[in-house]
């Protein structure tokens, strides 16, 4: 596929947007360093799609917006006094607490986004475009490289201490137990899941509601508090 011509997509929308977000929140903010990590993978998002690296540019459009839009929602609902999803929830209550570390902050927020809104996002993204899973499996997993792809730099980044491997450390034993790669394989048999189950509305509610709540648990160990 060619260089596609530049004109504003949906997908500049939603960077705008998280650019906002950068430029109103804290550096501090727990919220706010998962936005900035969710930012650098939405412009790269955007790139790709620009370059014409995607073979299906309008699934690739479709999946990254319907996929930022479950993490807006998240921002909009607990700036407007309302309950985020369970999987957000932690980040949102700890996200001023000084005894948690940039690095935990910034993954939670990766387990929320990608164990939960990635799923409910394929399903979306299939709903929009009129076809099934399978179909959105090449950007799928093109989204999900760029994600690994960047947790390996914020790891190195926002891990404290010359030494990244250092055992003693509280935080290598807290985080090491979790995998994007394994969180995003999960995801896609959630998507698989729910997308077999629409014809059952009450069934796939409540498998959402277990999966939104199993990520939230696993999202507020991540965010633990640490001695210095």
């Amino acid at each position: 596929m060619g260089q596609l011509a530049h004109f504003t997509t949906p997908v500049d929308i939603v960077v705008s947007r998280l650019r906002a977000l950068d430029e109103e929140l804290p550096a501090r903010d727990g919220v706010a360093v998962f936005n900035r990590v969710y930012l650098a993978v939405t412009e790269a998002v955007d790139r790709s799609v620009d370059a014409g690296r995607f073979a299906d540019a309008r699934a690739a459009i479709a999946l990254d917006v319907r996929f930022a839009e479950r993490y807006l929602a998240a921002v909009d609902a607990a700036a407007n006094g309302r309950r985020p999803p369970a999987c957000w929830r932690p980040l949102f209550q700890l996200r001023r607490h000084p005894g948690v570390r940039p690095l935990q902050f910034a993954l939670s927020g990766i387990n929320a986004h990608i164990g939960h809104d990635l799923a409910l996002a394929v399903v979306d993204a299939c709903r929009t475009l009129d076809c099934e899973p399978a179909e959105l499996e090449d950007e799928f997993d093109r989204v999900g490289d760029l994600l690994v792809s960047l947790e390996e730099r914020i790891r190195e980044e926002l891990m404290p201490g010359p030494d990244l491997f250092q055992i003693a450390d509280p935080l290598t034993h807290l985080l090491g137990s979790w995998s994007l790669e394994r969180a995003r394989e999960a995801t896609w048999t959630a998507a698989r899941a729910l997308w077999a189950l629409r014809g059952l509305p009450d069934v796939a509610e409540e498998f959402t509601e277990r999966l939104d709540a199993a990520v939230g648990l696993a999202g507020r160990l991540m965010l633990t508090p640490l001695p210095d």
